[in-house]
């Protein structure tokens, strides 16, 4: 038997659905177009807020001193110049710290530039400074006005790729790169090291204690952070900087030379980027540096292989920490990695006059004109 279901006619009418007003429709339609921009509007300011917060936030300067302390000297720098003198403008305090303009000549023997931060010699500087993290934030920190002829804009960053945003802003303007960076067009790095004239007295400082790490940027996506993760297991550290012990720049000298070992680990893993942590913190306090940054041959083109300790050195953290235990124990072996002090004397450049005044001379040295297509090709 098959059944069959009916409905008269006016019931399926009314069962019917009704279409909703213009009106209500229009609403609807206004409703997810505020919504859907509501929601791009936020993801758009989290991306910039994100970039912002990298080119202007700073969890600790890169230059530990703003430049020697003279009340007499001026940092405007100098808007009257010698014949034959070049103008250079600093488009940027680096990261708002001031320091003397005119110690070129007095502190490196490097002469023949007058620089200046005033702005209206803008036209007639030959060349343009930059400080990328002080412009990375928009295209609009940069130089607006057409640029004079033959004036050169020199990129000056000593920041790893990691932490040196929209590098495409600087397409086709850039002529020179000032960096840390072996093949740096003016290379300035964060140290060197230079043979005594005679052999060195050094003495390492009296030490009380073990190991100490001084860190103001905690990422946990750092590899750094993930190795003393493991190394903290086996070996206790004792860290500065953040929310951990305080450490003022005029104390860090004085308090890591209590250490016999001090972290010397990077933020970044790229080509020659090693930082004051290695050249201020560690080697200016006498301390033994353990590192985690390039490979071992990149850091002995810069120091004798025998002047640090690298992480790579070891197949784990464990292992390392038992050599730190070792080494403690045995005070002959440790003073060994110190003996290349009697023959070589490290230079760290804590002041940002030095780096400025190495543009100086690479610029006096009238170098070929060119410009660099693409600052993100070639740092990476």
């Amino acid at each position: 038997m098959i059944c069959s279901l009916s409905f008269p006619a006016a019931d399926m009418a009314s069962k019917a659905p009704t279409a909703p007003p213009l009106k209500t429709f229009i609403f609807y339609i206004l409703i997810s177009f505020l919504t859907s921009f509501s929601v791009f509007a936020m993801l758009r300011y989290a991306a910039n807020a994100k970039v912002d917060k990298i080119c202007r936030k700073v969890e600790m300067p890169t230059m530990y001193y703003t430049g020697e302390s003279d009340s007499k000297k001026t940092t405007r720098g100098t808007t009257s110049t010698t014949e034959g003198d070049l103008v250079i403008l600093v488009w940027t305090w680096p990261y708002g710290q001031k320091f003397p303009l005119d110690q070129c000549a007095s502190l490196y023997g490097i002469s023949g530039c007058n620089f200046t931060v005033d702005r209206s010699w803008y036209s007639r500087a030959d060349a343009v400074i930059l400080h990328h993290r002080d412009v990375c934030h928009s295209k609009t920190q940069l130089p607006q006005e057409p640029r004079p002829y033959n004036q050169r804009w020199v990129w000056f960053n000593l920041e790893s790729p990691r932490h040196s945003p929209n590098l495409h802003f600087m397409d086709n303007l850039i002529n020179l790169t000032l960096n840390y960076r072996r093949d740096a067009d003016i290379f300035s790095p964060y140290g060197f090291v230079k043979r005594a004239n005679s052999p060195q007295d050094f003495r390492i400082p009296n030490k009380t204690k073990l190991v100490a790490w001084a860190v103001s940027n905690w990422d946990p996506s750092l590899v750094r952070v993930a190795y003393y993760n493991q190394l903290k297991k086996h070996l206790n550290i004792d860290m500065y900087g953040g929310r951990n012990r305080p450490l003022s720049p005029g104390n860090t000298i004085s308090t890591i030379s209590q250490y016999k070992f001090y972290l010397a680990f990077e933020n970044s893993l790229n080509q020659d980027y090693i930082s004051e942590k290695l050249w201020h913190n560690s080697l200016l306090s006498g301390t033994l540096p353990v590192v985690l940054g390039p490979p071992r041959e990149d850091y002995e083109l810069f120091l004798p292989s025998d002047a640090f300790i690298h992480v790579n050195d070891f197949p784990s953290a464990k292992e390392l920490a038992a050599y730190l235990h070792f080494l403690d124990a045995n005070d002959e072996h440790y003073r060994r990695y110190f003996e290349w002090r009697k023959r070589l004397q490290p230079i760290a450049y804590t002041y940002w006059t030095k780096h400025y005044c190495n543009a100086c001379q690479a610029l006096r040295q009238q170098p070929n004109y060119k410009t660099i297509p693409s600052l993100a090709k070639w740092y990476k």
